[in-house]
């Protein structure tokens, strides 16, 4: 996170120049925002376009270093973005949250709903004649739980921590390296990519409609896991036994209760344990035993 750009930043820069010559920008702008916070128990970043990195640490504060890339086609337009897209920061009372708006965006998540946060991330607007990225480079101390979310022109990242997460994108690909907590990651055109230094004892979700999921968990793990697939196949190398279909909906005809299963392949690992479900339609599903 030091001043010298890496090679990753530099690829970035690449990228940006091609994007801003084959959308036909003739302006941009650029800014380097770096801040540090108290600890809190949850970091909350909501974003649009751009990535968003968070990497755990054995420190007391929260760091911040965020690059902010303006294209625009006209001067107008430049500074029409930089009035009308803002970063909303607010800390309060256990939650950092860093917010991009822009205007006419749907904000139908709820940040302080663990189960809807960003939920209206697929309806946020697109205003003609400018895009503004934001990239974002965190570290949390390890115990942060995190929620984090982008939509287009970026990854998501989180790695090193031990506190529960909540990882969602659109249009790019979600990875947690090496976490010790429990939680969801979902996304819709990308792979998935988790790695647990610990096993879960809470349920966990992953989800994606195009892009495979691949989980590594560590040996002596005990859970319930449902896997389901339409374009791919489930693999893992850990003794599973197999279970029932769950019934999830019924409802009346002629008379009769007509039962639907959620359409889950439902095993077991170990004794059992917390639900894991792992649902993709075009990609494959890999449940891989780090021992082995």
């Amino acid at each position: 996170m030091g001043a010298e750009a890496t090679p990753m930043k530099r690829l970035l820069l690449i990228f940006a120049a091609a994007l801003t010559a084959a959308y036909g920008y003739d302006e941009e702008a650029r800014e380097t925002i770096r801040k540090n916070y108290p600890a809190s128990k949850y970091l909350e970043v909501d974003n649009i376009h751009g990535f968003i990195h968070v990497t755990g640490y054995n420190g007391s504060e929260i760091q911040t270093v965020i690059e902010k890339h303006i294209i625009a086609d006209s001067r107008d337009r430049l500074e029409a973005a930089q009035r009308e897209v803002k970063l909303d920061i607010n800390q309060t009372g256990d939650t950092l949250t860093l917010a991009v708006d822009e205007p006419n965006r749907c904000n139908c998540g709820d940040r302080g709903n663990w189960d809807h946060f960003n939920d209206g991330f697929s309806r946020e607007s697109h205003r003609p004649g400018y895009r503004v990225v934001y990239d974002f480079e965190i570290k949390v101390p390890a115990a942060t739980s995190v929620r984090l979310g982008t939509v287009n022109e970026g990854d998501v990242r989180l790695e090193n921590t031990t506190g529960d997460f909540l990882l969602r994108n659109v249009n790019h690909a979600v990875e947690a390296r090496e976490v010790g907590g429990a939680g969801k990651i979902a996304t819709v055109n990308g792979g998935i990519t988790a790695t647990f230094t610990r096993n879960p004892t809470t349920p966990c979700s992953f989800s994606t409609v195009n892009g495979t999921i691949e989980a590594s968990f560590r040996p002596g793990l005990n859970a319930d896991v449902r896997v389901k697939t339409f374009n791919g196949r489930a693999y893992t190398d850990y003794d599973v036994t197999a279970m029932p279909r769950m019934v999830s909906t019924s409802e009346r005809r002629n008379g009769k209760f007509v039962y639907r299963s959620d359409e889950f392949t439902g095993m077991r690992i170990g004794s059992g344990g917390p639900e894991f479900r792992f649902n993709t339609l075009n990609g494959s599903i890999r449940i891989i035993n780090r021992g082995k």
